[in-house]
């Protein structure tokens, strides 16, 4: 399987790519994958995670199931003409001069939809998930590890992290149960840097408002909340999607070619936390699959 090595390429292609989309009035992050399923390798049935989850979600197929190139020719599969594979990213681990360092790399996947010649056997539809809507999303909360106070004292929604509670507006003054729950998700994502959870420097440290940590905590809580609202079922219609804002994250995002991968790495920390979810090394997601491929 092929493997790229230049760090810096690799940001650089990411982040062109969701200026792209972005140029598109996309926004890649908001784009639900609930009816195509989490994105995962057909094979192994591992979930993408981080920034891969919505790279290949928001590619709008109607099965999230992908492939790499050796484990399609593997069956006897081919790509169809035209098609290319879509980046999947990870972060390959090493020691140099007595310390462990970590570089970003990338490979290929393709989805089923891409592909002919894959056995019956194999191309079958994702299990329909067994989405609970709002009764999720109470769960969600109820079952957070160290879960922050949540108010509604104020008609403001912010996370507080001096005395370490969300203050949200009444649910009554929103326009749908989903607005509310989407709005609590994007604070409970924000909770979660406290020192007492996962320690994250954007909210630990003092932040001026507009600054770059602001932005890059901002934009974690965001993506954070738009997984949550994915994995529960939620449409949550009152993002900003204005010209304004995309041309926001566009500046950004030509200005600092990390941010985004960051980002998504934050809010996937976060959301593992929120879910209790067990982390895993991310380096061995490319581990596993070539481990299938020798098969």
């Amino acid at each position: 399987m092929e493997t790229h090595t230049q760090t810096i390429d690799v940001y650089n292609i990411i982040t062109s790519r969701i200026i792209e989309q972005l140029e598109k009035q996309v926004i890649p992050w908001r784009k639900p994958w609930t009816d195509g399923g989490h994105p995962q390798n057909l094979f192994t049935k591992r979930p993408y995670t981080g920034i891969n989850t919505w790279l290949l979600g928001s590619l709008g197929y109607s099965q999230n199931y992908f492939l790499t190139w050796k484990q399609l020719k593997g069956v006897g599969a081919s790509v169809k003409k035209g098609e290319k594979g879509a980046m999947v990213i990870f972060w390959k681990r090493f020691q140099q001069d007595g310390e462990e360092r970590s570089i970003l790399r990338y490979y290929k996947v393709f989805n089923i939809d891409q592909i002919n010649g894959l056995p019956e056997v194999i191309t079958i539809p994702f299990p329909p998930e067994s989405i609970a809507g709002i009764s999720a999303c109470d769960e969600i909360i109820e079952r957070m590890p160290n879960c922050p106070k949540i108010k509604h004292g104020r008609q403001r929604a912010y996370y507080d992290p001096a005395t370490d509670h969300i203050n949200m507006p009444r649910q009554g003054t929103f326009d749908s149960l989903s607005s509310y729950y989407g709005t609590l998700f994007h604070e409970l994502v924000h909770s979660t840097g406290h020192q007492s959870r996962l320690n994250r420097r954007e909210i630990v440290e003092p932040i001026k408002f507009g600054s770059d940590p602001y932005s890059i905590e901002e934009l974690t809580a965001e993506i954070g909340a738009c997984y949550l609202n994915s994995i529960t079922g939620i449409i949550y219609q009152e993002f900003d999607n204005s010209v304004a804002y995309i041309k926001g994250w566009i500046d950004r995002l030509q200005n600092d070619d990390r941010l985004i991968v960051y980002a998504s790495g934050q809010a996937q920390k976060a959301t593992d936390y929120i879910l209790k979810v067990q982390s895993y090394d991310k380096s061995q997601e490319m581990l596993v699959e070539q481990s299938v491929e020798a098969l």
